[in-house]
């Protein structure tokens, strides 16, 4: 059994992104590290570069930002490095998401567990989201709580949309049947300091071809307070330390409801109303979960 990772990469440091660790983090886990490096204007492949491993291939590409809309260019580029992967499995991690080295074992018994089920294309992961400092996590149902992480090469696995899910067939195609891997993606694509988060907020909204939108962030960006926001009380992967040690901000919860939105409202209410029935209401599942 061969497993593959997968990474899909522009302007790393302009955006603050956590690539060198979410690379890092399951490189001990995979036969080979795809990373497509778009071209950047920073130093982002140089970044990239610095891992030295063996493992790693890095691949160049070219955006072209005329085919953003709605984000469409993320799994255009996520395809094309799904394509370059020769593993059994491939691991496909966006660059804000690092796995825990405890989870490792697990994942990797969750793959030959699999590997003889032609049932199983893929694996799903459980997610914590952390926002505004590496001490606070997001907790409500607008955060999504388990994604594809894991898919089995050779079944026209397409990456779709935003490049956030997986359907066989690509657009318009069926849902992958998965099992759980056991395992957590730990997001970091919310904390940043702050005048960073307002340039990456720009920079990032512009693949969806909203300029209106990016053109309202800015280094004065602040974040909002928001429903369901807690205190995280687990540990970070080891290669997150450094960051971890490193934050020179300050976000402070405030459990008040001051600057709630609608949308905050409606999440509270979802989770009175889930706590009551055991049902999350309305959740879109983006794949087939299977029984063990």
């Amino acid at each position: 059994m061969r497993i593959s990772g997968c990474t899909v990469i522009r302007n790393a440091v302009i955006m603050g992104y956590p690539v060198v660790e979410a690379i890092r983090s399951i490189l001990p886990l995979v036969d080979e590290y795809v990373v497509a490096v778009g071209r950047s204007d920073d130093a982002t492949r140089e970044l990239v570069e610095s891992i030295d491993d063996p493992k790693l291939r890095l691949v160049d590409t070219v955006w072209d930002m005329s085919r953003n809309t709605g984000g469409r260019l993320l799994s255009e580029k996520t395809n094309e490095a799904l394509a370059l992967c020769t593993g059994d499995w491939i691991f496909y991690l966006q660059a804000d998401e690092v796995v825990h080295e405890d989870d490792l074992p697990r994942i990797r018994a969750a793959c030959e567990r699999h590997a003889g089920d032609a049932r199983v294309e893929g694996l799903l992961f459980r997610y914590v989201h952390f926002y505004g400092s590496y001490d606070v996590v997001a907790t409500s149902r607008y955060w999504y709580r388990h994604e594809v992480r894991i898919v089995r090469a050779g079944r026209d696995m397409r990456s779709v949309g935003d490049a956030q899910s997986f359907l066989v067939g690509g657009q318009g195609g069926r849902k992958p049947r998965v099992m759980r891997s056991g395992g957590t993606v730990m997001h970091y694509g919310w904390v940043k300091p702050p005048a960073q988060m307002g340039i990456k907020h720009r920079h990032f909204l512009e693949l969806y071809a909203d300029t209106g939108l990016a053109s309202r962030y800015d280094a004065s960006y602040r974040f909002p307070q928001q429903y369901g926001l807690r205190r995280f009380t687990g540990s970070h992967p080891h290669v997150m330390h450094a960051r971890v040690r490193g934050q020179d901000w300050r976000f402070d919860l405030d459990p008040r409801p001051t600057e709630w939105t609608v949308r905050d409202w409606r999440a509270a209410a979802s989770d009175v109303l889930e706590r009551a029935t055991g049902r999350l209401w309305g959740e879109r599942r983006k794949y087939v979960l299977l029984e063990p």
